[in-house]
């Protein structure tokens, strides 16, 4: 985490420096504003990420506890085909069939407050509070006339090029 910390304001120097010798006042604007709250985004949505993670594994949810692997599950996502099937196809008409597969989703239907659970990351204050911040940014640079397309879309793009860039590159040491 400290070296995407080191390496973004290293970036952001760049950028200020770079503004400051062209003579560029909006550009500056329109690429700190922009940089800050895509920065925030990343920043929060790792934050998230990780509170969700550990709050799975304290749960023990981290484990699926289904044996099947990937690929049957992306070929056969309802195991339609799976050896307890195929012992019982022949014994049951199309009406037991339906009518046990209908009572198996309601028991596993899921009540509001697990999806409320399960969506936490995506639902967090840390990151509904960074978009926020990136969409009233945006709306300030549009209301003051000093929105600079280029320039603002570059600087969101820039924390999520280095973040990525780094965790890769962390990835491949590891590895």
């Amino acid at each position: 985490m400290r070296n995407i910390i080191n390496a973004l304001l290293i970036v952001d120097i760049g950028i200020v420096l770079f503004c400051f010798l062209s003579g560029e006042r909006q550009w500056l604007i329109n690429s700190q504003i922009g940089f800050l709250t895509s920065t925030l985004v990343m920043f929060a949505s790792m934050v998230s990420y990780r509170n969700m993670v550990s709050s799975r594994i304290e749960n023990n949810l981290a484990v699926p506890d289904d044996n099947r692997d990937t690929i049957d599950k992306i070929e056969d996502p309802f195991d339609l085909y799976g050896e307890k099937n195929e012992e019982n196809q022949s014994e049951k008409s199309i009406q037991e069939v339906v009518k046990e597969e209908k009572k198996r989703l309601k028991e596993n239907r899921r009540s509001f407050w697990q999806m409320t659970k399960d969506s936490k990351a995506a639902l967090s204050f840390y990151r509904l509070g960074a978009y926020g911040l990136l969409v009233l940014g945006f709306f300030y640079l549009n209301r003051n006339g000093v929105l600079h397309i280029a320039s603002y879309l570059t600087a969101l793009a820039i924390p999520v090029v280095i973040v990525i860039t780094l965790l890769l590159r962390q990835k491949g040491e590891k590895s």
